[in-house]
């Protein structure tokens, strides 16, 4: 036998002896069995971590896997109304005829909102401050609600991609009830074929401007996008309206947001029961009627 085989014989014993001693301690002091417990619950812990987020990463797989991208028509930039004549006759609209969209029409209320309008740059049809923009679109559309070639576009919940100027199905299904509930029970959401829902990631724009993005800019950016949305409904001959009583929590639930996106607006949208036409005439006798009465 070597004398460095004679060397590491005693290491060893000496390490077996510590791992004994260690294990006694475990076992015959309370601050052993506090650190055996402790190391226990944090290995417990981090087995449930892993396992839930397994199933998060399965969940999001699946989810991605469910999710298909439908390309939209690209928008008009010429239309049969003029901007005077939007303006004249915008009105919110709660009414509304039980008759579908076209996939045309959705394409271009999207695009209305906060499409693609610079191409070098990629800004957007509605301001925004900075040019962060901080909003997300989505459309709910219900069963039968938009009509595309010989069918319908699928119910479900629809987010619009942008720079792409597609839709992408995120959820199946008609959810225009659990949106009218989530809305105080507000019988135009129920109604309309399509809701458009914008939503606002605030971080945007407060990672530039900070609380003043928030309680300002944001808001701001969100009713430029807003009025896109009614004029050129205006325009295609149907009728909006903006609704911001809802319970964030569930409207959040419904489209799956995730936790940096609030929803800040729904606007139902659909064919008119009944169109308001302003005239010149009726524009001048009004003036000429508070001018008089001074």
């Amino acid at each position: 036998m070597t004398s460095r085989t004679k060397k590491l014989k005693p290491a060893r014993a000496d390490i077996y002896m510590l791992r004994r001693s260690f294990l006694k301690f475990l076992a015959a002091t309370p601050l052993g069995r506090l650190a055996a417990g402790l190391t226990a619950a944090f290995a417990s812990a981090v087995a449930i971590y892993l396992d839930l987020a397994q199933i998060d990463v399965k969940k999001t797989a699946q989810r991605r896997a469910e999710e298909r991208e439908i390309p939209l028509p690209y928008p008009r930039l010429r239309g049969s109304v003029s901007v005077e004549e939007a303006l004249a006759n915008r009105r919110s609209v709660r009414e509304y005829r039980d008759e579908p969209l076209t996939v045309e029409e959705l394409a271009q209320l999207l695009w209305a909102a906060y499409g693609i309008s610079e191409t070098a740059y990629g800004l957007r049809t509605a301001p925004s401050a900075g040019a962060q923009y901080p909003l997300e679109l989505y459309a709910v559309v219900g069963e039968h609600g938009v009509k595309s070639g010989d069918g319908y576009l699928p119910a479900g919940i629809y987010h619009y991609d942008i720079h792409a100027h597609s839709l992408t199905l995120r959820k199946s299904g008609d959810y225009r009830e659990a949106l009218y509930r989530a809305a105080l029970e507000q019988e135009w959401v129920l109604k309309a074929p399509v809701s458009l829902v914008f939503t606002a990631v605030y971080s945007r724009t407060t990672r530039v401007y900070g609380e003043r993005g928030r309680v300002r800019y944001v808001p701001m950016d969100l009713g430029h996008a807003g009025q896109n949305v009614y004029l050129q409904a205006t325009a295609l001959g149907l009728g909006t309206v903006a609704v911001g009583a809802f319970y964030d929590d569930e409207i959040g639930e419904i489209l799956d947001l995730p936790p940096e996106e609030t929803p800040l607006y729904i606007m139902p949208v659909g064919r008119p029961l009944t169109h308001y036409r302003l005239t010149e005439k009726e524009l001048a006798q009004y003036y000429q009627r508070y001018r008089a009465s001074r």
